[in-house]
């Protein structure tokens, strides 16, 4: 059975095709040189096309038979393609053949030097046809496609949960293991997720990157921005399921649901006392510690609730609302 068929184009450029599923192996860009002008050269030219025509034949012959002839030595990987192993072998040897030479950054991969140059001319050939939204790479648009169709090809093998990104699995997976890769290099702290880690980081360097349009009111996190938001819009979209009273935050909510359940989550770890809030039992401590963090700036006096100090200043200024 032929595997290749030879047929010319409109303008008699020839087209090599597969015989098996008609797809375009081959369509020469140039002819082979003749600049002997001799009929030995010519004879030779010929044998070089039909050559070049059985290798690309016989390499994609090979989407079909499954063959992979050429093996890594390291790994023991296989490819169908010489190139695609010499391509690999990279990864092992850390060779980087390929320079930008606008910002000097090497790749291993020509196609990664290429999806690399779009961070400099801001291309993005590769458009969402529901939305239109544009991306760099192919496969950043292949995954948010998935936005679209609801498909989630990636399943963790102990609980079942399905995701859309493979970045998400391996993520969700750090819940099963422990395993906590990025550190803080301040204190040590540990974090499942690099992005839990960059936020933490603000507790060290002061940073506030996120800053209330209304009052200028600065946070070193989107949520806390968006909470801080609802003070401005009246927003409260946490509703109580037994009184329908609405709050502004979830947790607030959660405290709120104690009221009903009668639920008492923190303990007193030195009398043994239980609150349904950690604020009231972080509060109660201080009867333990003696601690007196609110300090009247009239009379120097010292108290344990902000309460007391505010009932405390009435005394010095009646018009002070309790």
């Amino acid at each position: 059975m032929e595997t290749c068929a030879l047929i010319y184009g409109p303008t008699r450029e020839r087209i090599l095709l597969s015989a098996l599923c008609a797809t375009r192996i081959w369509q020469p860009a140039y002819s082979f040189p003749n600049s002997h002008g001799s009929e030995a050269f010519r004879v030779h030219r010929v044998q070089k096309k039909k050559i070049w025509y059985w290798v690309f034949a016989r390499t994609h012959l090979r989407t079909h038979t499954g063959e992979m002839p050429h093996e890594c030595t390291v790994c023991n990987k296989k490819f169908s393609r010489y190139g695609s192993l010499s391509t690999h072998l990279r990864t092992h040897t850390g060779e980087k053949l390929f320079v930008y030479t606008v910002c000097n950054k090497k790749f291993s991969q020509y196609g990664s030097l290429r999806t690399h140059l779009r961070t400099h001319t801001g291309e993005r050939p590769y458009e969402c046809t529901v939305c239109n939204k544009k991306f760099t790479q192919y496969g950043n648009l292949r995954t948010h496609l998935r936005t679209h169709t609801g498909e989630k090809l990636f399943e963790c093998t102990v609980c079942n949960k399905k995701f859309s990104q493979y970045e998400n699995l391996r993520t969700h997976l750090r819940t099963h293991t422990g395993k906590k890769p990025f550190e803080c290099t301040v204190c040590n702290k540990k974090f499942s997720q690099y992005g839990n880690l960059r936020t933490h980081l603000r507790t060290h360097t002061g940073v506030k990157p996120f800053e209330c349009s209304v009052c200028n009111k600065k946070f070193s996190q989107y949520g806390n921005l968006r909470t801080h938001l609802r003070i401005h819009t009246g927003e409260k979209p946490f509703e109580c399921t037994e009184c329908n009273k609405k709050f502004s935050q979830c947790t607030v909510l959660g405290a709120h649901l104690r009221t009903h359940t009668g639920e008492q989550p923190f303990e007193c770890t030195v009398c043994n006392k239980k609150f349904s809030q950690y604020g009231n039992l972080r509060t109660h401590l201080r009867t333990h510690t003696g601690k007196k963090p609110f300090k009247c700036t009239e009379c120097n006096k010292k108290f344990t609730h902000a309460g007391n100090l505010r009932t405390h200043l009435r005394t010095h200024n009646q018009d002070i609302p309790i």
